[in-house]
């Protein structure tokens, strides 16, 4: 079997993890496996690397920032090459461009349009095991980087061009949890998930894998694996044959540092909605939750939320188009969060929004806004009371326990 490892910067945070992840390799070599792995930079190296940056130019250059941001994840690939070494492993460091990861042009947040894998493919067929640097690739001759997430985006793009058997995400966590179990105690490990309940999970604060990673395990159908780098433990497999039991919800996610934008009396059209919506799209600016109500004659007022940290961009865009939208203010609201629940059993049994809803209003927590898909529920509350929400969801669901199906 071909497998594709890559391990996060907590994994490789020092020479001795990444002996640690070296004697892991190994362990996969001697089974008679093909491996290939993705690193991340060193602990907090890309951190590191941005502050040296802020201190040479308030705005960097974007083509320079990509370039030395690169630098992290290759000291990496070097470092875990040479553990190899000693260990008596054939393996060799790639950068992302020596890997043949081509991008889209956009510094900071490019996406992969193709892998040429014939150098990576002629180091596995002699035995050996390509260490190669995640987060990155090229555009012409320019690095680029790709955006949060980007080693596991790389480490599911290099499964999928090599057809691996499974993609391994090692990280510190031992799997993937039915919520974060630094807030809620009853948290249990998940043994399987289907793609869309983890790309739900992932997009709505679930930090373990990155939403591209997980759109393109699904496209491509690599089966995944979170679990840890510091145990044997089994983890969570995510892929669209496997399922956890009957569960109407799988999960509970959280993101902190919400800000909501409310413009109040807008006309009631909707051309002015695709000028505000369209402007911030335009501007990379993600919106989450929008909900319209209409509370005079022909008018209408519209509320958003968006990251705290671009509430300030947000809300200058929307200042910049009030001779468009014609709105007559702009309210603002921060230390907000959202939670949400995620099934893929909520499709078909009713009622799963109103048991959150009872669960939420037992802990004295106010809904403020409310958004639904097929498979997960989400609702905007105050940050202050998100432990004790999350607490009250778990248990209504039963999420704690083992074999606890639909409604029970």
């Amino acid at each position: 079997m071909l497998f594709v490892k890559k391990f996060g910067g907590t994994s490789v945070g020092t020479t001795e993890r990444i002996n640690a992840v070296a004697d892991r390799v190994l362990k996969t070599v001697r089974a008679g496996h093909a491996c290939a792995v993705v690193v991340s930079a060193m602990g907090h190296t890309t951190d590191e690397l941005v502050r040296l940056a802020e201190a040479i130019s308030s705005q960097p250059n974007r083509r320079e920032m990509d370039a030395l941001l690169a630098t992290g994840e290759q000291v990496t690939t070097a470092l875990l090459a040479m553990a190899l070494h000693e260990r008596g492993v054939v393996a060799e460091s790639f950068t992302g461009w020596q890997a043949g990861i081509k991008t889209e042009a956009t510094h900071g947040s490019a996406r992969i349009e193709e892998i040429e894998t014939a150098p990576l493919r002629a180091l596995l067929d002699r035995g050996g095991v390509p260490v190669i640097a995640g987060f990155q690739g090229i555009a012409g001759t320019a690095i680029t980087t790709l955006g949060r997430g980007g080693s596991d985006t790389t480490a599911v793009s290099v499964a999928a061009a090599l057809r691996a058997d499974y993609c391994e995400i090692y990280t510190d966590v031992t799997g993937v949890y039915t919520a974060d179990p630094r807030r809620v105690r009853s948290a249990r490990k998940l043994e399987h998930l289907r793609y869309d309940e983890m790309l739900e999970l992932a997009n709505l604060g679930s930090q373990v894998l990155h939403p591209r990673a997980v759109e393109t395990a699904k496209r491509h159908g690599i089966r995944l694996v979170v679990r840890s780098s510091f145990d044997e433990t089994e983890g969570t497999v995510v892929g669209d044959m496997l399922m956890e039991g009957a569960r109407v919800v799988t999960g509970v996610a959280c993101e902190k540092e919400v800000a909501r934008i409310a413009l109040v009396g807008m006309p009631k059209s909707g051309k002015q909605l695709a000028d505000v919506f369209g402007a911030l799209a335009s501007e990379h600016v993600n919106v989450d939750v929008i909900v319209q109500s209409i509370v005079r004659q022909g008018e209408v007022d519209v509320s958003f939320t968006v990251a705290e940290s671009e509430l300030t961009h947000a809300l200058a865009i929307c200042s910049s188009l009030a001779e468009k939208t014609r709105h007559h203010s702009i309210v603002q609201e921060r230390g907000l969060s959202k939670i949400s629940i995620v099934g893929a059993g909520m499709i078909s049994n009713p009622g799963v929004a109103a048991r959150m809803f009872e669960a939420l209003e037992r802990a004295g927590v106010d809904v403020l806004m409310v958004s639904t898909s097929e498979i997960k529920v989400s609702c905007v509350i105050a940050q202050d009371y998100l432990d004790a929400a999350m607490r009250a969801v778990h248990d209504a669901f039963h999420l704690g326990e083992e074999g606890v199906h639909a409604h029970s």
